[in-house]
């Protein structure tokens, strides 16, 4: 595994290879390293502001040949976002590493962990948390395709939208209690007690009732921390309830 020695040295080369591209004109540390926090485990995050009219994509594939050449790290995928292109890489060592292009006009801190190295940065406000209605119309969403899901006998399918129902409830209740309602980064700083019933919603196996018990905690969570949306749950409470009874199977044969 990558040290934090071995993650220095790569982000003073970055920023060496980025400070010589004359279309660069600012540099950013952004995430959990950005104010000195982080853990040996951190991956490394910077941000990049470059010329107005500068194409980006060309920016980072010109970067690209010149990581791979001296890190062999792997190119995985990009991430376009609003008017930025992020690229992440896997280098060796398992160190992941993510760039980030904005154009000048533009580039700023979009949340709290962002270090100006370079450069000028605009003021620009901070990226919020969905909305409670959003995560709760997302959830309610995947109850239904798991149930649907469970009545077709595809349960392979059936636990990937349970697992994201139970995804969503715990961000929608991390963003009742001001945590991180990003990627699950405040999924364990919740109340004992929350993850007490969202632990019985994790499912055990692909058998039918157990899928079926596992939904029902998933729906039951939800509904308990919908509290921002009181007129929205009060409504589809109810019908999230009768996916729970076992409406799609067959009679029993006299």
């Amino acid at each position: 595994m990558f040290s934090v020695e071995d993650r220095d040295r790569i982000r003073d080369w970055i920023l060496r290879m980025a400070g010589g591209d004359s279309r660069v004109v600012a540099a950013a540390v952004v995430g959990s390293l950005a104010h000195g926090g982080g853990d040996r485990w951190s991956d490394l995050d910077l941000t990049f502001g470059v010329g107005d009219g500068v194409a980006l994509a060309q920016v980072l594939d010109d970067w690209t040949h010149k990581i791979a050449a001296s890190f062999d790290a792997v190119h995985l995928f990009d991430l376009p976002h609003r008017d930025s292109l992020y690229r992440v890489f896997l280098f060796p060592g398992n160190l992941q590493v993510d760039l980030s292009c904005t154009p000048a006009s533009t580039f700023g801190a979009t949340s709290p962990k962002f270090r100006l190295l370079f450069g000028k940065a605009v003021e620009k406000a901070h990226n919020v948390p969905p909305s409670a209605h959003e995560l709760f119309g997302y959830a309610v969403h995947h109850a239904l395709r798991a149930r649907f899901s469970i009545a077709r006998r595809r349960y392979w399918l059936a636990e990937y939208w349970i697992s994201s129902l139970r995804d969503y409830a715990l961000t929608l209740a991390c963003r009742r209690r001001g945590l991180p309602a990003f990627y699950g980064r405040g999924f364990d700083d919740l109340p004992a007690d929350v993850l007490d019933h969202f632990r019985r919603a994790l499912v055990r196996s692909l058998d039918r009732d157990e899928l079926m018990r596992a939904l029902e905690e998933a729906i039951e969570g939800l509904l308990q921390e919908a509290a921002e949306v009181p007129d929205i749950a009060a409504k589809a409470g109810p019908q999230l309830r009768l996916l729970l009874e076992d409406w799609d199977l067959e009679p029993q044969k006299a």
